[in-house]
């Protein structure tokens, strides 16, 4: 069985090309191809599969051939990965699967178009809509935040505090009649005084922990940042552990501009792959 391995900003993904929808993606499979000791190690799992042969989940639609079958490091599946959509992008592109330089693909949070521009790749992500404030919490403090629905959902805390101080070694506590399902933890940076268009950010991941980036979560640390200085639109730069990436946030929708490299490829073991069962 092929794989291969990339990453956007070092939020990094195993690839499993499937396009007849043939594989079966059990949590204990998807976990272990996950684990960093016992397997490739990633923060999800990509199957590259024709939308009509995917199976269980959203019904075709006409003219869009290919789904993202997006799943998280724990085994468990996933609505979308802004990061995860240009990976899964720039591989379609490298296997000849792609043409030119345009691409709807569908995914579990709606039909996302994408543009593929050298290094860069594009993603319209759709609108992102602000909900309730909240609280997370690290240890014995506690920081205020805003809801966000970016296809999933995100809690997005604007501070000023130093954020590579916070330990997010562990999952900060959230609401859970809020979130009953979890919810990704953003914190970021206000954006500058000045008007200065960039943002620091370091995320939580539901199911998978500390990420170097997060597409949807850098979306929804931007509308934040945003709300917070009271902009409803407009670009900013997002800097995280991982590298930069570019958000615009526009009346009707947002869209996501960075880079996705593929680093790797390779077979798994076909006995190692069954006795997982």
């Amino acid at each position: 069985m092929q794989f291969s391995k990339g990453h956007g900003t070092q939020n990094d993904f195993v690839l499993l090309p499937d396009p007849d929808g043939r594989l079966e993606l059990t949590p204990a499979r998807v976990a272990a191809l996950c684990d960093r000791r016992r397997g490739l190690g990633a923060d999800g799992l990509l199957r590259v599969v024709r939308w009509a042969a995917l199976g269980a989940g959203p019904a075709p639609q006409p003219g869009v051939e290919w789904f993202m079958d997006y799943r998280n490091a724990d085994g468990s599946v996933a609505e979308m990965c802004g990061n995860g959509v240009r990976v899964y992008a720039r591989y379609l592109a490298e296997r000849g699967w792609l043409d030119g330089r345009e691409l709807a693909l569908g995914t579990r949070a709606g039909i996302r178009g994408v543009c593929l521009d050298g290094a860069d790749i594009s993603v319209d992500m759709g609108p992102a809509t602000i909900g309730p404030t909240s609280t997370a919490r690290i240890g014995d403090r506690t920081f205020a935040g805003i809801s966000v629905d970016v296809g999933n959902p995100h809690l997005a805390c604007v501070t000023d505090t130093e954020i590579d101080e916070l330990d997010l070694t562990r999952a900060p506590g959230h609401d859970p009649d809020l979130f009953p399902e979890g919810v990704n933890v953003e914190f970021v940076s206000p954006v500058g005084p000045d008007g200065a268009a960039e943002v620091r950010m370091r995320v939580h991941e539901r199911g998978v922990g500390e990420t170097r980036s997060c597409g949807t979560g850098t979306v929804a640390a931007v509308v934040a940042a945003l709300h917070a200085a009271g902009r409803d639109t407009g670009t900013v730069s997002v800097h995280t552990p991982g590298g930069r990436l570019r958000v615009t946030v526009a009346p009707d929708t947002t869209v996501l501009c960075g880079p996705a490299v593929l680093v790797a490829s390779g077979e798994l073991c076909a006995d190692w792959w069954e006795s997982l069962g």
